[in-house]
């Protein structure tokens, strides 16, 4: 990694335009070509420097509620059910962890109506009892502003 992609992880994270060709933008600012600049990037997303590009909205200022969920599962329906969890648009993350409570995840929903469906729905699908979900809405929001800096 280099200074200029150094410079293009910052540019994607700190000052990104909104504009109908926002690469030719960012390449112009750096001063290269949009091909080098597509070509920086793909190297980034392959070698996983990056691992996601797209647009992060303010769920709850749309209107949308979140919950941080888990799910005790045995060991050997951990493929399963990351396969049931995963097969949700409204879960957002998942982790693998190593504890009672192996599974966790975050949802964001229309409503805590639709948040409780999906867990009764991943409940029923692993045969669990109720017990072995866990249901942990956002009472308070600590963001952390996680990007990525090279010096």
């Amino acid at each position: 990694m280099d200074k200029i992609d150094s410079r293009i992880l910052q540019e994607l994270q700190d000052n990104f335009p909104l504009s109908e060709r926002p690469y030719q933008i960012v390449a112009d600012r750096l001063h290269i070509s949009k091909e080098e600049l597509w070509d920086r990037i793909q190297l980034m997303l392959d070698e996983g420097v990056i691992r996601r590009m797209g647009a992060s909205f303010d769920s709850n200022k749309l209107g949308f509620r979140s919950t941080l969920a888990a799910v005790s599962v045995d060991s050997e329906l951990v493929g399963r059910a990351a396969d049931i969890i995963g097969q949700f648009y409204e879960v957002t993350h998942s982790y693998l962890r190593n504890d009672v409570f192996n599974i966790w995840f975050t949802l964001i929903a229309i409503d805590d109506n639709r948040i409780e469906n999906i867990l009764e729905q991943i409940r029923k699908s692993l045969c669990l009892e109720s017990s072995k979900v866990l249901n942990l809405p956002m009472k308070r929001l600590f963001k952390l502003d996680a990007r990525f800096r090279v010096s």
